[in-house]
This record gives structure tokens, sequence and C-alpha cells, in this order.
């Protein structure tokens, strides 16, 4: 088999599996495990796979520039947003990190909700500028623009000083067994943040970014209290992160 066909192969395997393990390919392919570390390693640097212990899996869609993401699966991300909202509690304190899925979220949010919402994302702080009864705390911190979130070092240490009810965390990439990550370190250490800030969890994630990964990890599928994801989700995508004890909600009635 030639290098493309074999290639061509792994990624036909990784679609349909959404992962791959070196030593099975090395058996099916009958090549050594170098040669398929090779493959992945090359395939990787191309952008169409996540490298991982063993093997690949899927890369993260939420590698792409911010305006392109917001055109990602629009009417997915208005049903997170309605069930996500629901979850917010009048009086209560909030950590909304950034993203395309959070900002529907901020829009989502009923007009007599009374609550304190803190983020580190410009788009979602203007976004609820002419919220009627919501107070906005911006983090600050260095821009990063692909992202349009805050990071660093200064919005670290903001959120040190949080202690929130809730966190609604834009996810980026999310897999039962690898976790939580993102393409940026700076947004990692941000998320972490986050996370230890908040009394519970909301991860958001729409379907491509699950069982999926990205290289740097925020912290393991055990660090959310809910995943809400959209209707269209099969159940049968979603019985791994269930058997790991996950709360799944949805908008039923989208």
């Amino acid at each position: 088999m030639l290098t493309a066909e074999r290639r061509q192969f792994i990624l036909e395997i990784l679609r349909r599996d959404k992962k791959v393990l070196s030593s099975e390919l090395s058996a099916v392919l009958k090549v050594s495990e170098d040669t398929i570390r090779r493959d992945l390693r090359e395939l990787a640097e191309s952008g169409f796979l996540q490298r991982v212990h063993g093997g690949a899996l899927l890369p993260s869609p939420a590698l792409a520039s911010y305006a392109d993401r917001q055109k990602q699966a629009p009417k997915e991300k208005e049903a997170i947003a309605r069930a996500a909202a629901k979850l917010v509690c009048t009086g209560q304190v909030v950590i909304l990190d950034g993203g395309t899925t959070t900002l529907q979220v901020a829009r989502h949010l009923p007009l007599d909700l009374q609550a304190t919402i803190v983020t580190n994302s410009p788009p979602i702080a203007i976004a609820l500028a002419e919220h009627p009864q919501i107070e906005v705390v911006m983090l600050g911190g260095q821009l990063y623009k692909k992202a349009l979130v805050n990071v660093g070092a200064t919005t670290v240490e903001a959120l040190r000083m949080i202690r929130a009810d809730l966190c609604m965390l834009g996810v980026c990439s999310v897999h039962p067994e690898f976790g939580i990550s993102v393409a940026n370190l700076d947004e990692a250490h941000v998320k972490r943040a986050m996370i230890a800030g908040a009394a519970e969890v909301v991860g958001l994630a729409t379907e491509e970014k699950l069982d999926t990964a990205a290289p740097y990890v925020v912290q393991s599928i055990h660090a959310l209290t809910y995943l809400v994801t959209a209707p269209t989700v099969s159940d049968r995508m979603l019985t791994s992160y269930k058997a790991l004890g996950l709360t799944i909600i949805r908008d039923e009635s989208a």
C-alpha cells in the first residue's frame, strides 16, 4: 500500500471510530508502529487529527477564527443557549467564558434576570451592556485575538478572587477519556481558573466538539457538572459521557 493510500485509510478509520490506535493500525496495515507514528505525526501537522498517547483523535473544530466559528452550527448553538440560560438563577454570580456559544447564552438570558456575570469576553460584555438587570464584571488581560477573550496572568489572578455559583464553559474539545482541551496554553490556564472558582461547571458543546482533542489539557471530564449539547446529538454518542456520571442537558423543544 502506498503512503498516501495508507494515510487515507487511517483518516477513514478515524472518521468512523472517532479514534485510532497505533498498535491496531500497525497490525491491520502490516507496517511498523514507527511508520504509523510517522503517518500520524504528518497528518497532525496538516491539521487532520490530534495525536494522543497511543494513537489519535479527531481535531478540534475550534481552531478556526472567531468570525468563522460564528457561522458554524448556528441552530445547534441557539438550542444549547436556550437550555443553558435556564440554569442561571436570580442572585447568582456566573462566570461566562468566551466563545460563540456562550455569546448566545448571554443573548438568551431573560430580561428580568438579576445576576452578576463575570466574563473575559469583550463580545459578551458588549452584548450584556444593555441588559437592564445584569451587572457585568469584565476581566482584564491580554486579548487573544483569535478567540476574542482576555487571557494571561492578570485574568487568572482576577479569577482567583471570585467564588461563583456557576461557570458556563465554552468547550473547544471534550472527550470522555482525554477530558477538556483547547488550542491555546494561556486560554487553558484561564479556563482552569474558571473551573476552580465555581461551585458548578456547565460545559457547552456542539456535536462537532464531542470526542475531539486539542493540544492543551484544561481538566478531566469530571470537572463538569453538566454537559449541555444540541438535541440532535444521538443518545449513542452520549453514552460514554453518561457512564461517567455526567448530567446531560438538551433543549428538546428545539
